[in-house]
């Protein structure tokens, strides 16, 4: 056994204990995704209250805040099949708030970044928050008209990672870089599901707005 697969299966381990732990309180799936939420809206209130001489350790703190925020949106749906609280609503619920906590970060950046006068990187974080929005809103059209659309690499787990790293290691000036990787990537993605549905609905019948 390697160390990556042992350190794989202690973290499945801890994950598993966390959800039976969760499971035992009978706590709603529905409550712990709004506790994601309103744990990344404190990481933005981190973002926000940055400046040019403490971002490296206001970043650091928003970037712990957004790993515990991580947490909970890995638990809440395991709990929910672990207590049989799978519900239509609960996904949907999932889904909107994930796009809340989305925006809300992205939202604590554009206030760093207009605190200290970077207005090129407002602009570029503006664009990063409405081509994220569009990477969620591109496969869910898609999956109402053709039924999947997982194209693309540019998901949600992969922008909370990048967003994590460039928090956690902004001390050398990472999220600068890492918001362009965003706004490059999330925008191929999009365009990725744009020519996947097209390429998928040329043969099909039109359909109403």
């Amino acid at each position: 056994m390697t160390w990556t697969s042992a350190f794989g299966r202690a973290c499945g381990w801890l994950l598993d204990r966390i959800v039976h732990g969760l499971a035992l309180t009978k706590i709603s799936p529905n409550v712990l995704t709004f506790i994601g939420l309103v744990i990344n809206i404190v990481a933005a209130f981190f973002f926000g209250k940055a400046n040019a001489t403490n971002a490296g350790i206001m970043f650091f703190y928003a970037g712990c805040v957004i790993f515990g925020a991580g947490l909970f949106d890995m638990v809440d749906g395991r709990v929910a099949r672990k207590t049989n609280q799978v519900t239509v609503f609960g996904s949907f619920f999932d889904s909107v708030i994930d796009r809340y906590s989305d925006v809300v970060l992205f939202f604590g950046l554009l206030v760093y970044y207009g605190r200290i006068n970077r207005f090129r990187y407002v602009v570029l974080v503006a664009f990063v928050m409405v081509t994220s929005l569009m990477v969620s809103y591109t496969r869910a059209r898609a999956e109402a008209l053709i039924g999947s659309c997982k194209v693309g690499f540019m998901e949600r787990p992969e922008r909370i990672v990048l967003i994590l790293l460039g928090a956690l290691f902004q001390q050398w000036g990472v999220m600068a870089p890492v918001l362009w990787v965003l706004a490059v990537l999330s925008t191929i993605t999009v365009i990725h599901r744009i020519q996947y549905t097209y390429q998928f609905t040329k043969s099909m019948a039109p359909v109403s707005e």
